[in-house]
């Protein structure tokens, strides 16, 4: 029952076992979608953090695509894995929706919590968090910001590029102080326009 997903709980008495309960939470519908997305998007290693027993958690993983899985830990456990992991591979993102999630959420570079399923506490730890209780909005938000990070960097770009040109040009006299300060309003509104594209879904 473990190997297929369950956390078995044994009832009796002191003296034998009288039988089982298998309780399972049951693997989201979007959850291997969610995982392959994140690969396709550049997510190189997905990891579970989990304190299950390691046949239920193989047993999820498998399910949903996971590359490893690390079981049976605690809250504190999950921190020092994650500090761990950031040694290893460097920057870790941390998906998380409980209080038990919440000081990995804390130790990892971003923490994401769940936000119609996560716990306050996970939530007020978490750097980003999602409003809609779906893990398929896990690859949108990384492509989302790392687009908007590559608009972020040639907006600076632009701008160091424009002040600089302006500075060299109005001190060696190639421009007059009304040209230059007409260029640099007019750069500034292509800052603005670029910026704007980090509107777009």
């Amino acid at each position: 029952m473990q190997a297929a997903g369950n956390t078995v709980v044994v009832i009796g008495t002191e003296q034998a076992a009288l039988g089982l309960i298998a309780i399972a939470d049951p693997l989201r519908p979007e959850a291997a979608d969610a995982i392959a997305g994140l690969k396709r998007a550049g997510i190189h290693k997905v990891i579970m953090l989990t304190g299950d027993n390691p046949r239920t958690a193989q047993a999820i993983a498998a399910q949903a695509g996971i590359d490893e899985v690390f079981a049976e830990l605690k809250p504190e456990d999950k921190t020092h894995k994650v500090k761990e992991l950031d040694q290893q591979h460097g920057r870790v993102a941390m998906v998380g929706d409980g209080v038990n999630d919440a000081p990995a959420l804390a130790a990892a570079h971003v923490g994401i919590a769940m936000g119609a399923a996560g716990t306050d506490v996970a939530l007020e730890t978490a750097d980003v968090a999602l409003m809609a209780d779906d893990l398929s909005r896990l690859p949108y938000l990384i492509r989302f910001s790392r687009r908007n990070w590559d608009v972020i960097r040639q907006n600076l770009a632009l701008s160091v590029v424009v002040i600089g040109s302006l500075i060299v040009g109005a001190v060696s006299g190639v421009f007059s102080l009304p040209i230059a300060v007409l260029a640099h309003e007019i750069s500034e509104f292509v800052v603005i326009a670029s910026g704007l594209r980090m509107l777009r879904a």
